[in-house]
C-alpha cells in the first residue's frame, strides 16, 4: 500500500472494514455527530442505530484507514447514491479521528472512494450534505476534482454559526 505523511512517513492501508471495526470506529463518531458540525446525525444516537446509519450492508461498501499497529485513523462507508434510473452515481462518506485530523486520512479516504467508484463502472460521484463551514471538507473535494453544484440556504443548523448553508458536490468519472 501507498505511504502517506501522517506527522512522519508511515504505513497507512485502506482496507474493508468489518464489524468488529465498529468498536474503534464508534468513539469518534460519536464525539464528531456530538459537536453538530460537520454530519447532519442527530446527536445521542444508540449503539446499534448509530452503527446502522454509519456501516452499510451489502451491496454497499465501508472501509477503514488503519496505521502499521491497525488502529483505526478514519472510516469511509461507499454506496449507490440513488436507486433505479439513479444507481449510475455514487456516494461516500468521511470521518477521521479527530486526533489523526489533518493528517492525510481523509484525503486518502477520498482517493479510495473515487478510485472504488470510477472502478465500479458508476458515472461520477455526488455528495448531497457538505456543510459550507467545514471548509477542510470543501476544500479538499475541490481539490480533488468535486464542484459545488448548488448550496440549500440555511440547510445546516450548526451549534456555534447559527443556519449555514448546505452543498451538493459532484464529480464526473
Amino acid at each position: 500500500m501507498p505511504l502517506y505523511r501522517l506527522g512522519k512517513l508511515v504505513r497507512m492501508d485502506i482496507r474493508e472494514a468489518t464489524a468488529n471495526d465498529w468498536p474503534a470506529i464508534r468513539p469518534f463518531f460519536r464525539r464528531i455527530v456530538a459537536a453538530g458540525d460537520t454530519f447532519t446525525f442527530p446527536p445521542g444516537l444508540g449503539r446499534e442505530e448509530a452503527r446502522g446509519l454509519w456501516m452499510p450492508a451489502a451491496p454497499d461498501r465501508m472501509v477503514v484507514a488503519v496505521d502499521g499497529d491497525g488502529t483505526v485513523l478514519g472510516t469511509a462507508p461507499m454506496n449507490r447514491n440513488q436507486l433505479g434510473n439513479g444507481s449510475h452515481i455514487a456516494n461516500a462518506g468521511y470521518m477521521v479521528d479527530p486526533a489523526d485530523s489533518g493528517r492525510g486520512v481523509g484525503r486518502a479516504l477520498c482517493e479510495h472512494t473515487i478510485e472504488w467508484a470510477r472502478a465500479a463502472g458508476f458515472r461520477a460521484m455526488r455528495f448531497n450534505a457538505v456543510v459550507e463551514t467545514n471548509e477542510s471538507a470543501v476544500r479538499l473535494y475541490r481539490r480533488l476534482g468535486f464542484e459545488v453544484l448548488g448550496t440549500v440556504p440555511e440547510g445546516f443548523r450548526h451549534p456555534a454559526k447559527g443556519y449555514v448553508g448546505l452543498h451538493v458536490m459532484y464529480r464526473a468519472l
